[in-house]
């Protein structure tokens, strides 16, 4: 059985709503009025009595949170974000931890999202930004609102890795095209050689394993990319951009434009003015 609890920041305590409904009126829409958040809780493999002990003593604290079993029935946008399947989730690690070490059984099985309360007169396209600014579908994605029957994952076993004959054959730069490659075209010349130097070629999956682990190498080859046309959409991001060249021209930066100038560049100015050793 899933068991499911909703704990939401009591008046006085809810910063972290307040700051949110103010950064999303300056971002996407100056029509939202409030927002409330609640942290939802769904766990396997637990007793009820256990479970009903841990309401109080690990999934909320009674002075600065109510806990509830079911969302309030308000007439808002509802929008609940989840961790993607093998993202870390710290919030429901330490559940697990700590029902484990007060039970001294078996760990159970704990799945956390946040649910936005988000009220105004909100259109689609409101809603839509909305989802933008609160969704990175890097490390998560829109989370279903109805209650699960299990939190058991079942994943259908993959095929054989594709075997990409042609590698070693292409131009690095068909290869760059194809793939969608974080590599430049000299790395994948690199790799070619590697591969014929092996008598093979190799799958997909171990392409992309190695253009994965290149990609990490971001300060070199995401920071250090020249940033040589740039538009906007965003007038915010357009205004910090303004400021971030005006920095430049008070400190005499003469070195292209880069992400990683951009991230130093406060840095850089607080040390010209004596603020940082």
């Amino acid at each position: 059985m899933v068991y499911r609890l909703f704990t939401e920041r009591r008046p006085g305590f809810e910063i972290e709503a307040a700051a949110l409904a103010g950064e999303l009126r300056q971002s996407c829409s100056p029509k939202i009025e409030r927002i409330r958040i609640f942290n939802r809780y769904d766990v396997e493999n637990i007793t009820s009595e256990l479970f009903e002990y841990a309401i109080n003593t690990v999934f909320s604290e009674p002075q600065t949170d109510f806990a509830t079993r079911e969302l309030p029935e308000e007439d808002c946008f509802k929008l609940a974000v989840e961790y993607l399947p093998g993202q870390y989730d710290q919030r429901s690690d330490a559940a697990e931890q700590c029902i484990e070490l007060i039970s001294e059984q078996k760990r159970p099985t704990v799945r956390t999202a946040k649910v936005y309360f988000i009220y105004g007169s909100l259109n689609d396209g409101d809603r839509e930004r909305i989802r933008r600014a609160l969704i990175n579908p890097v490390e998560c994605w829109e989370a279903q609102l109805g209650k699960f029957q299990t939190l058991s994952a079942h994943y259908d076993e993959p095929g054989r890795a594709e075997i990409l004959y042609d590698f070693v054959n292409m131009t690095p730069a068909d290869i760059c095209k194809r793939y969608s490659l974080a590599m430049d075209e000299a790395d994948v010349e690199f790799v070619q050689r590697h591969f014929r130097d092996e008598g093979r070629a190799p799958t997909i999956t171990e392409l992309r394993v190695l253009d994965t682990y290149w990609s990490d190498h971001c300060r070199h080859t995401t920071f250090h990319t020249e940033l040589s046309n740039v538009e906007f959409d965003d007038p915010l991001a357009r205004a910090a951009y303004e400021d971030y060249l005006k920095l430049r021209e008070k400190l005499g930066r003469t070195k292209p434009i880069y992400l990683m100038d951009m991230a130093t560049i406060a840095a850089r100015y607080f040390k010209s003015q004596g603020g940082l050793a």
